[in-house]
């Protein structure tokens, strides 16, 4: 068991920390997804987002990934989201990754910063970079995959329950992506 978490711990904190210098750079965080054709029309549309510059992840059977965002509504930061998520099945490696929640409404909105929201298993995020050319989440989902916007290929990809998450590799490899069990804190500025 020792070794198991040592191994753990070795993969997270470099997976976090090759993703460090950006922690902090939400702006250049969003502008890569609004270089996305298929994350556009969210950002015109959308109730508010959420941004997570960095999220560190990584397992060997056991696993856990976590990261620290902002949460907007109407173009200004209304507060402070946290990421935590543990998992327990077939996963081997690390990886690091950008993730953005846009709400569709107040509702969505409202639930999220509502202090403790988690995805549930149906929940499945678009992956924006030609790098990951698989779909990022668990079966049944509204998002699809999409090569990424330097092929030209688009994601076909609507709100599910009010909300829409999009994933952009930053590094690593690890075989499981879903979404689904992402727990979120929330806290007001």
């Amino acid at each position: 068991m020792k070794i198991l978490k040592t191994f753990f711990a070795i993969i997270l904190f470099g997976t976090f920390f090759s993703g460090i210098a950006l922690a902090d750079n939400y702006s250049k965080t969003i502008s890569v997804f609004k270089q996305s054709e298929a994350v556009q029309p969210f950002f015109k549309n959308c109730y508010g987002y959420a941004v997570f510059p960095t999220i560190g992840k990584a397992g060997f059977v056991v696993g856990g990934s976590y990261g620290d965002g902002k949460v907007y509504r109407g173009g200004k930061v209304t507060g402070t989201s946290s990421l935590a998520k543990m998992s327990i099945g077939f996963q081997a490696g690390g990886q690091a990754f950008s993730q953005m929640i846009f709400f569709q409404d107040a509702r969505s909105y409202g639930e999220f910063i509502s202090g403790n929201f988690e995805f549930d298993a149906s929940a499945s995020a678009v992956a924006i970079t030609a790098g990951v050319q698989a779909k990022a989440g668990t079966e049944g989902a509204t998002g699809s995959a999409t090569a990424g916007p330097a092929t030209g290929a688009q994601a076909e990809t609507s709100y599910h329950k009010g909300m829409v998450v999009f994933t952009h590799a930053k590094g690593g490899l690890m075989y499981e992506a879903a979404i689904g069990g992402q727990k979120f804190s929330y806290k007001p500025n």
